[in-house]
């Protein structure tokens, strides 16, 4: 079976570096807010191009944390997309705050930045875009929608740690960015793990109080917080990570763009490309075009087929295994069905949703395997209609 992603290999390729780290820690006698934590925060930021690094315990919790340390709360209002992870609403959820959902631009599959104007009201605090499968959201019109009406802004970049938009590392261009170290992640640990980066102290300063149970110093709590630390061994493994994530983020690109050209001249599949708007409204077109100013990390490689459920059955049949991320858009989903949301309300995330198919994509991932899956999906293909209108 050809795996989504095969996070073993990965270990055994850089096994002697990660288990010194593991074995020093091991040895240190320091497991909860240790020195490889504070050397990572460091780290990381440096890497992102911002001040200040807070590890906290998974993505979700970095979430969480940053719209607290925001003070975002009961009665307000945070705009973000249907299409992505639950964790997105839910930490909104966990502040006590109501997500607003925008419709997506098809060809990114992120927030549509020409409808966030329209859902802000009185109540609306923030913006939460999502950059998902390693695009970059258009942030220019995003910070400038922010800066006009006095909004905060929290950049979920659970898959996009390496991302850039306009020269700059995405996480970096609103208050906070969040990261996660989910291990299949572009930076993954060996178990949960997050991060907020910021340039604001003050930001910071309260994230870390509210990781610590909402005390800067021990046994001393000035507000109810949360046990959210991120590990130490883990961050002692992450930290041997990170000397290859550029290396791995360039080997998603290579793959990506070899899918893209052996794609190009099927039918019946659209592929995923790192373009702004341009004049997109049709999900069987992408009219956007390709910049410069793009940097996408291809944490996933998502394409949209008509007849998903068959094609996948076949490419599991063949030994590929592939995934929907997400069948089901978040405003259409039980858990918000308060929020009186109806089938054909966000039209592109709902088209999108029901035709996503995420194929093998890693960095360990060998050209053979690639050619059997590109070799494979074409045939697939050869018995399916082309997309509909």
């Amino acid at each position: 079976m050809i795996q989504l992603c095969d996070v073993s290999e990965q270990y055994r390729q850089l096994k002697d570096e990660i288990d010194a780290a593991m074995q020093a820690v091991a040895e240190s006698g320091m497991y909860i807010l240790g020195p490889n934590v504070k050397a990572l925060e460091a780290e990381i930021a440096a890497y992102c191009g911002c001040a200040h690094g807070v590890g906290v315990n998974s993505g979700t919790d970095a979430l969480h944390l940053a719209l607290r340390a925001l003070r975002i709360g009961p009665g307000d209002e945070v705009i973000t997309t249907p299409f992505t992870f639950v964790a997105t609403t839910e930490a909104i959820g966990m502040v006590g705050a109501k997500p607003v959902f925008v419709d997506i631009n098809p060809a990114t599959f992120n927030i549509d930045p020409t409808l966030i104007e329209a859902a802000i009201t009185p109540q609306t605090k923030a913006i939460l875009p999502v950059h998902i499968y390693g695009q970059p959201c258009e942030m220019s019109e995003i910070m400038d929608i922010a800066q006009r009406h006095g909004l905060r802004v929290i950049e979920d970049c659970a898959q996009a740690l390496g991302s850039s938009y306009q020269g700059k590392k995405v996480g970096t261009f609103g208050d906070v960015g969040c990261l996660s170290f989910f291990p299949s992640k572009n930076m993954g640990a060996f178990g949960d793990g997050g991060m907020v980066i910021t340039d604001n102290a003050e930001i910071a300063e309260r994230v870390d109080i509210l990781r610590r149970h909402g005390g800067k110093v021990k046994y001393h709590h000035s507000e109810l917080g949360l046990n959210s630390r991120l590990d130490e061994l883990q961050a002692a493994i992450l930290r041997v990570k990170l000397h290859h994530l550029d290396r791995w983020i360039t080997e998603r690109r290579r793959r990506a763009q070899s899918y893209n050209a052996a794609f190009l001249p099927l039918t019946g599949i659209q592929t995923p490309h790192e373009c702004y708007r341009g004049a997109l409204r049709c999900p069987t077109v992408f009219a956007g075009f390709a910049v410069q100013d793009l940097y996408a990390s291809y944490h996933q490689y998502t394409v949209l087929v008509e007849g998903r459920a068959a094609i996948q059955q076949r490419l599991k049949e063949m030994g590929i295994q592939t995934m929907i991320y997400y069948p089901v858009p978040l405003h259409l989903q039980e858990v918000h069905e308060n929020l009186g949301w109806q089938k054909g309300s966000l039209p592109h995330a709902e088209w999108v949703a029901d035709h996503c198919l995420s194929l093998p994509i890693y960095p360990e991932m060998r050209a053979d395997q690639q050619t059997t899956v590109i070799n494979a999906l074409a045939a697939v293909l050869t018995d399916t209609q082309p997309l509909a209108a």
